[in-house]
């Protein structure tokens, strides 16, 4: 017997939905911002004398003179920059491979692996909630003490702020670990959501379509094909299946008895945002994976508004389109079309009444909304290959 249409419009603005909707785009809103106040940095060191490392506009394949400089000119500090990556077009179009050759190794080996993936998981699940508290402690730490490095040999040296936020992010990884809560399990998810869309860069528009594309297949055919090879849905038995607590296994490893390791939970990992409803039921799902990858686009496309903002002499062409469409951001016109798709994912979801592959709606939403502004505000060419690179003087006297 179906549901009557007011239970079913209600499931959808439920606790757990809107939850699901509004953190997912503040992640992906502060990840891009994240990145987009790295790259200010840097610019900013670069202007004040300081070499910079490669955490600037260099990253999106830039070919200005000024970047160009910037990466000449390296230091041997260390610096939070140094772990920016771009994806390059070969690394899209492998990396849904490799995430199908690691969804299967968790699949079928998972008993073997489950604790080496549990230790590497909370380790990265560290680092990444650090660096989202990193602000915060920041801003707490201004006012008692300078910003000065403390030195801790071979380690590196860190300042207060750095110190204070990576102590709280063990202490909350370590109370996750005693009690495997779900609230706890989505702090760390977020933290690892804002570090990779603030720490991933895609250099251009034809890499993004590249790697989006990919997933979208990978996510497709994990969700709705897997069953018929391997008789049952692999990517939803990874996402919810638990792992074992290694306290619990390392109580047994090392002969300490049942006491120590009986009342510590299996641990659901931080690879996806889990929400409660209200009436505690059930809970609503999304992984991380819906997250970032649309993110990393986001993030693509919010340095471009940014780039053209502050590109001098950036004159329209006879090509573009001029008035109200040249004043809309592809960063709005993205993030609006994300929330729409995430939105057809959940109606999606509730007509069928089984997991749906978010990438399937989410991809198109974004990328196709995209595409047709940068077509038609003259932009597509230069975000397809170089969207960082400088207009030379000679095209600007010919744009009259």
């Amino acid at each position: 017997m179906g549901e009557s249409p007011s239970s079913w419009a209600y499931s959808l603005v439920d606790s757990s939905q809107v939850s699901t909707f509004l953190i997912s785009i503040l992640l992906i809103v502060y990840g891009s911002f994240r990145s987009l106040n790295m790259d200010c940095e840097n610019q900013e060191k670069d202007k004040d004398g300081n070499p910079s490392t490669t955490g600037s506009f260099n990253n999106g394949n830039t070919n200005n003179s000024q970047y160009e400089k910037m990466s000449k000119n390296k230091s041997n500090t260390p610096n939070i920059s140094l772990s920016i990556q771009t994806i390059d077009s070969t690394q899209a179009l492998f990396l849904p491979i490799g995430a199908s050759v690691s969804l299967l190794v968790m699949f079928f080996f998972f008993d073997s692996v489950q604790v080496v993936f549990t230790i590497c998981t909370a380790v990265l699940a560290t680092i990444a909630f650090a660096f989202l508290l990193l602000p915060m402690c920041q801003y707490l730490t201004r006012p008692c003490s300078p910003q000065n490095k403390i030195s801790f040999g071979c380690c590196g040296r860190f300042t207060l702020a750095e110190l204070l936020s990576f102590s709280l992010s063990v202490m909350l990884v370590l109370i996750w670990v005693l009690t495997g809560h779900w609230l706890l399990m989505d702090a760390l998810a977020m933290g690892l959501c804002v570090a990779m869309i603030a720490f991933v860069r895609l250099p251009s528009l034809k890499v993004s379509c590249l790697l989006l594309s990919g997933l979208l297949i990978y996510d497709v055919f994990w969700v709705f094909f897997s069953a018929y090879i391997f008789n049952s849905n692999v990517m939803v038995k990874v996402a919810t299946q638990p792992a074992e607590n290694p306290i619990d296994v390392l109580s047994r490893k090392l002969h300490l008895g049942q006491a120590m390791g009986r009342d510590v939970p299996r641990l659901s990992l931080p690879g996806k945002l889990v929400f409660p409803s209200s009436t505690g039921s059930h809970f609503s799902m999304l992984g991380i994976g819906d997250i970032v990858m649309p993110g990393l686009l986001l993030c693509f496309v919010l340095r471009y508004d940014n780039y053209k903002k502050q590109a001098t002499g950036e004159v329209p062409g006879p090509g573009n389109m001029s008035g109200r469409m040249q004043r809309v951001s592809y960063f709005h016109c993205t993030l609006i079309g994300y929330f729409v798709g995430l939105l057809t994912a959940t109606v999606a979801s509730r007509i069928h009444r089984a997991a749906q592959p978010a990438l399937l709606y989410l991809v198109p939403f974004t990328l196709l909304p995209l595409l047709t502004m940068a077509y038609l505000k003259g932009d597509l060419r230069r975000m397809w290959s170089e969207p960082f690179h400088a207009k030379t003087s000679s095209s600007r006297f010919l744009e009259v």
